[in-house]
């Protein structure tokens, strides 16, 4: 198979996957919001995602990751199995220290996030819910390791439908925020059932002391980075709910999730890029080709961000009533920041094939620290608004000082026209805030860059049809 082919297929067919598997709770947004109109209730259920997925990094210890990596260092059954075998050993443990942790520590946590102890039984539910996505985590990589892409369309488009099916009736009928907590952790014990099946051969042999010392030698350096991570998507509701409220995080947390349609690009990205980055790291052209694939998909992020933007007002007045279209105002920034880490990870995939894994967590906790500082600042004078800028400020911040080191270090080449097409991006953005303009004059500017990009990048577009109309035309010949 083609390298192109492999990428285009990996990104389409995950793509699928995702959006089969994310399209059912976008539509299904609005309909819970109406059935939770308070949108106290729903900033506190993010607020128990938030903990959920701090705790889960610390519960998973970079295992995901490491087995990737490891897995592919030898082509034998055996080996790859002790991997598989020495990471879940690994992941129990530090799961289970993660989840008695967050049990015992349910009240405390309880009077810091809500300034009360009422909410503790959920957080103890958080806790059981943390181990058992941490394991389920490991338990899928492998169907994700062999690239077995079919499974997981059929699997994303299960775990959304299993999910609402046990909310919506907890909300109707027994509690609100019960029904929201618990329809996520129905999904959790889903998808390790469901995985634990399919790939329970993969974890019969016992744990590899040495192996699990280099799984996690490789794994924890990238927990800093997951930290970060969490900052980056979390730590932002924290500080609205201490500084504006529970009432404005439900506010966030729903123009958040409408903006997150951009994770469809980012996660089809993700779910066949370590295959891809990995399988083909040994090719001499290997710099040249991650360096163009990342200008194409900077290209595709921006363009795909100048089409929905025009739009923005119209989507949520369409889809939601009272406060929750007050969501709009975060949609922007939030619907990049995506898009920029997808362009982020293409470069700490580089930092990983060398092996130099520190590069990532200095990159991305400047950046986490520059959307704390302006989170402060931003917050109090802007609202919900200020949150998402300094997010997708961080986010900037840390995509420019990874592509820095990685020119330097001779990983990526970054041509002329690639950098003023994000200024010149930069500066269609900055306008448009800046002056607000209508719905026409908006798509008319949106236009006017897409158009100045596809001239721009012309020759990447000739190549790409020319490979695809020459591998048609074989096909037609060897039929």
């Amino acid at each position: 198979m083609s390298r192109l082919k492999l990428f285009v297929e990996n990104f389409f067919v995950y793509g699928f996957a995702n959006i089969a598997g994310k399209i059912v709770p976008l539509i299904m947004l609005p309909v819970v919001t109406r059935l939770v109109p308070d949108t106290t209730i729903y900033g506190i259920n993010d607020v128990l995602n938030v903990v959920a997925s701090f705790a889960s990094t610390f519960a998973v210890l970079g295992m995901y990751d490491a087995m990737f990596r490891l897995y592919f260092d030898k082509e034998d059954h055996l080996y790859r199995s002790t991997v598989c075998s020495s990471a879940l050993a690994v992941v129990l443990r530090s799961g289970v220290v993660a989840s008695v942790a967050i049990m015992i520590l349910s009240k405390p946590l309880s009077r810091v996030f809500f300034n009360t102890d009422v909410y503790y039984p959920w957080l103890m539910l958080i806790g059981l819910q943390v181990l058992v996505s941490a394991v389920g985590s490991i338990v899928k990589a492998p169907t994700r390791i062999q690239n077995k892409r079919k499974i997981f369309v059929v699997v994303s488009v299960l775990n959304p439908v299993i999910s609402y099916s046990v909310s919506i009736p907890l909300i109707i009928f027994v509690d609100p925020l019960f029904g929201l907590v618990f329809g996520a952790f129905s999904t959790s014990i889903a998808d390790l059932f469901i995985f634990w099946i399919l790939n329970k051969n993969w974890f019969k042999g016992k744990m590899n002391k040495k192996l699990a010392v280099d799984l996690m030698k490789f794994g924890l350096p990238l927990v800093p980075n997951l930290l970060v991570f969490w900052v980056f998507n979390s730590f932002d509701r924290i500080m609205i709910s201490s500084i504006l409220g529970p009432s404005y995080n439900g506010i966030y947390a729903v123009g958040a999730r409408v903006a997150h349609i951009s994770q469809l690009i980012y996660i089809a990205f993700a779910g066949g890029w370590q295959y891809f980055a990995f399988s083909t790291m040994h090719d001499k052209d290997y710099k040249e080709m991650m360096s163009k694939i990342w200008r194409i998909l900077a290209a595709i992020s921006f363009i795909s961000w100048s089409l929905i933007y025009p739009f923005n007002e119209l989507i949520f007045n369409l889809l939601f009533k009272g406060d929750y279209v007050n969501g709009s105002q975060v949609f922007p920034y939030l619907f990049l920041s995506p898009l920029l880490l997808m362009l982020y990870q293409i470069i700490g995939t580089q930092f990983q094939v060398i092996k130099k894994t520190h590069f990532s967590p200095i990159c991305l906790s400047i950046g986490a620290g520059v959307n704390i500082i302006l989170n402060l600042f931003l917050i109090p004078e802007f609202g919900i608004e200020g949150a998402a800028l300094a997010t997708l400020l961080g986010y900037t911040t840390s995509v420019i000082l990874a592509a820095s080191i990685a020119c330097k270090k001779g990983l990526l080449i970054f041509q002329s026209k690639t950098i003023i097409n994000i200024l010149f991006f930069a500066f269609v953005m900055i306008f448009k805030r800046l002056t607000e303009p209508g719905l026409l004059v908006s798509l008319a500017l949106s236009l006017a860059y897409i158009l100045i990009t596809l001239l721009t990048y012309k020759r990447d577009i000739s190549e790409m049809l020319n490979r695809f109309l020459k591998r048609k035309s074989a096909r037609k010949e060897g039929i």
